[in-house]
């Protein structure tokens, strides 16, 4: 569907009342929703946990859903091999490289990799560990030592190689680091790694790869999104122009019939690759565009419960093509779906997360880890398994609503 001027001008409203609060909740109606605690340092969980090595039992209820002693033993167990598994320098081992169609090219088959260190990071985060304090307090210090390491003199967050993936996951976890230590060495280099995706923003409204490319595609587009709104949420300087172009971008990239595209290629509900007539639509490109859209502050839309649906419906077809040896598109899809899920709430929410837990605990190596044979590699797959696990934790501002 492309965006008219009515519906834009509605949506440029929105994301200025999403910038004045930081990262408050709307919908693209206009009607607004109750914003969640998201303008705050961090969250009210992480500071009640304490220095993550009390052992409190973090079982409850999350929207609804029990977090069950497998659950958290399943993730523990995955954050104590990726301690196992970090470098000296701070860093986690990974394939440098980039997907090609549904295969992964690697430019460096092992190396320090800044995108998976910073999802390694996050993980210990959402599982409620703080930097310097408690089992994994050194672990995480060293963590942020090695991405600040990796911050060039133009905000770019890269290391042998490393693209703009990787920029948006290092930035989002400098973002989370700053609101829980707002340390001032971190708060200067999370605002020149802010300005640097502001700038590369070109004018479809998106990102690519590469900095300053002119094409945009959805998968490139969500990282950026979330790495902003963290970024908001805690204080750093976002501009308004940014967001509303990004929700263009977005929102014109929804597949919604009214368009020319090939049915071949494209599926009503879902979100296509990139804007061109022929782009495919996919079940990640679809959890990354109703999460992009939750992250720009839109909670309430059609768009988004056409996507949700369509998630419903290819769930299982597509953990049996991409889960058994941990595809690159498993992990990511649902990173990205789980995320849109527990958003959404209620019946769908319970009755993804549940079907998807099952499938992680029950895939889970003896050694803590997850597969990956397409993709970076297992730090990657271990990280991205816990951060699923972790999500009704509700410990990270950056998955509330």
């Amino acid at each position: 569907m492309k965006a008219t001027p009515r519906r834009l001008r509605a949506l440029a409203a929105i994301s200025g009342a999403v910038i004045a609060l930081g990262a408050g909740s709307a919908a693209l109606s206009g009607h607004a929703a109750p914003a969640g605690n998201l303008a705050g340092a961090s969250s009210p969980n992480v500071a009640a946990l304490g220095d993550g090595s009390d052992g409190g039992d973090r079982r409850g209820t999350a929207r609804g859903l029990k977090i069950t002693p497998e659950q958290e033993r399943a993730t523990e167990r995955g954050l104590a091999w990726l301690a196992r598994e970090q470098n000296e320098d701070g860093s986690w081992t990974a394939a440098v490289g980039f997907k090609l169609n549904n295969s992964y090219r690697s430019t460096s088959g092992s190396a320090a990799h800044v995108g998976v260190t910073s999802l390694a990071g996050i993980a210990f985060l959402a599982g409620g560990h703080l930097p310097g304090r408690g089992e994994y307090g050194g672990a995480l210090d060293r963590a942020v030592d090695f991405v600040l390491g990796c911050v060039q003199e133009d905000g770019y967050i890269t290391f042998a190689g490393t693209r703009m993936y990787s920029h948006a996951f290092a930035t989002l976890f400098l973002a989370e680091i700053y609101g829980m230590t707002h340390r001032e060495d971190v708060r200067l280099r999370l605002q020149k790694a802010v300005d640097f995706i502001v700038k590369c923003q070109n004018e479809e409204g998106g990102w690519r790869y590469v900095p300053l490319a002119r094409e945009s595609d959805m998968s490139i587009v969500v990282c950026q999104v979330l790495a902003l709104r963290a970024a908001r949420n805690i204080g750093i300087r976002v501009p308004k122009s940014t967001v509303d172009r990004a929700i263009r971008y977005v929102v014109d990239s929804a597949v919604t019939g009214n368009q020319r595209r090939s049915t071949r290629y494209s599926g009503l509900g879902t979100f296509s690759y990139q804007r061109q007539a022929q782009s495919r639509s996919t079940f990640p490109l679809t959890s990354a565009g109703v999460t992009a859209l939750n992250g720009l502050g839109i909670y309430s839309d059609e768009l988004i419960d056409r996507g949700v649906d369509y998630l419903n419906s290819q769930f299982d077809s597509f953990n049996r093509r991409y889960g058994a040896r941990g595809h690159y598109f498993f992990w990511y899809g649902h990173y990205y779906g789980v995320q849109a899920m527990y958003t959404k709430g209620g019946h769908d929410w319970v009755n993804y997360f549940t079907r998807l837990r099952e499938l992680l605990i029950r895939e889970q190596r003896a050694g803590g880890y997850w597969l990956n044979e397409t993709g970076p590699g297992q730090a990657f797959s271990t990280a991205m398994a816990c951060l699923i696990l972790e999500i009704p934790y509700d410990f990270l501002p950056i998955f509330h609503r």
